[in-house]
């Protein structure tokens, strides 16, 4: 049996009352979705464990199996991972957002729409007048170092940074005054972690802040973002960082459950690409795929039923709806939900329903065990993630059906898997062989 994880990042909602309080899942035509859970079974997953923040790289992992307590480094080693970035033992990397100040206030995390292409212009632009910046260097030393990551979505290093740090990520805060949520020293968890390193931590906090303000300076000033002015475009004219830490030591997949003896990852997110590349999992990418409500589903869905040919697991993630969710946009994040399930899982089931089946054209190849789960909520009355346990469901030819009848976050709560967390999931899902 191979074994796929399509996963709807963010997809998980509230309750709207426009929508007649029903939920997106709820709401949105997914007739895919519906059937993979009247043919199989069902739960509700809790992805976020206790003390963690609800961030895509604490939910992703979780739902592999890793404990976070003891994997949990942020997301900027996961991103370095994902870029090619190959850290020092005392390298702090950190997450490094380009965003849109406006005025005193966070317009947004992204600047509407960057392209790839646009920002690695920006980065080196830090590079070569930031990082090199005198001052910082004779503050702090030779320390600093940007990397071009995907879109808004980049990679700073500091040499010898600390990670007790208390940063707040740009999609929790829009509109939010951006001065009082500069970055704080955690003097507490710097001592109780008995860590000395280069900097400590109040003087990675000074740093990371002094470098957000003298962004602002350089990137205000930029014929990039004076152009995007003109053109009526929110400016790029600000780095945010956040999520910092040290190399995570993460046992790959394929030594925990041996029926994986070669996997795949399909995702536009860089992040998702650190994890799974730390999981062992090698990662795949497609064309066209963007990371929002454009992405090329068809060219993701191709390369995932590709790769269960020739591989024992496929994680494919799509993030079209967790974008939709932190814009507020209610009727995008439902066509992000419909368009997962008619542009994605119908063509990855419809190619695979048969495999292994006798007498068909596709009996030589192993049949495919398909689950479908968000992550973690990003509800759009929220505008950012939630902790709350999400729905999830597990398909495989043969399974017992649970007698739930839709795919959503009330309907799962009477699956027969219950409540799962830590590697409750994706133990439950590798027993089926």
């Amino acid at each position: 049996m191979k074994h796929i994880i399509i996963l709807g990042d963010g997809m998980a909602d509230w309750h709207i009352e426009s929508l007649g309080n029903k939920t997106i899942l709820q709401y949105a035509d997914t007739p895919y979705m519906d059937m993979l859970a009247r043919m199989g079974r069902t739960g509700m997953l809790k992805t976020v464990q206790d003390g963690f923040h609800p961030g895509s790289e604490v939910a992703n992992s979780a739902i592999l199996g890793y404990d976070q307590n003891e994997v949990y480094e942020g997301r900027g080693p996961l991103e370095a991972a994902s870029i090619g970035v190959d850290l020092a033992p005392d390298d702090m990397a950190i997450r490094c957002n380009i965003i849109c100040i406006e005025g005193d206030h966070i317009k947004n995390h992204s600047c509407g729409r960057l392209e790839t292409e646009e920002a690695d212009v920006l980065i080196k632009y830090l590079q070569q007048h930031l990082a090199a910046d005198k001052d910082i260097i004779a503050k702090y030393g030779d320390v600093v170092h940007f990397y071009t990551g995907i879109q808004y979505r980049h990679l700073l290093v500091i040499n010898g940074g600390s990670k007790y740090i208390k940063c707040t990520p740009p999609h929790d805060v829009p509109m939010k005054p951006w001065r009082p949520l500069l970055v704080q020293p955690d003097l507490e968890a710097e001592k109780k972690s008995g860590v000395t390193t280069r900097l400590s931590a109040q003087q990675t906090a000074d740093l990371i802040n002094e470098l957000i303000v003298k962004s602002q300076q350089l990137l205000a000033a930029h014929p990039f973002n004076q152009q995007r002015i003109a053109e009526g475009k929110d400016p790029a004219n600000s780095i945010w960082p956040w999520a910092g830490g040290y190399r995570p030591h993460m046992v790959p997949l394929t030594q925990t459950f041996p029926q994986i003896r070669r996997g795949a990852v399909i995702t536009a997110v860089d992040l998702i690409r650190g994890i799974g590349s730390l999981a062992g999992l090698r990662v795949i990418n497609v064309p066209g795929a963007t990371g929002l409500y454009d992405t090329n589903y068809e060219g993701k869905a191709q390369a995932a039923i590709d790769a269960l040919k020739t591989d024992d697991f496929v994680y494919l993630h799509i993030e079209a709806s967790d974008e939709a969710g932190h814009e507020g946009d209610r009727d995008l994040k439902i066509k992000t939900v419909e368009y997962l399930d008619q542009r994605a899982i119908k063509p990855i089931y419809e190619a695979v329903k048969d495999w292994g089946r006798a007498g068909t054209a596709t009996e030589s190849y192993e049949p495919v065990c398909i689950a479908v789960l968000p992550d973690h909520p990003t509800p759009v009355a929220h505008r950012t993630h939630t902790n709350e346990p999400i729905p999830f469901l597990i398909y495989a030819p043969g399974i017992e059906a649970d007698g739930v009848q839709t795919f959503d976050e009330d309907s799962c709560r009477q699956g027969a898997y219950g409540t799962l967390e830590k590697d409750g999931f994706i133990r439950a899902l590798m027993d089926i062989k």
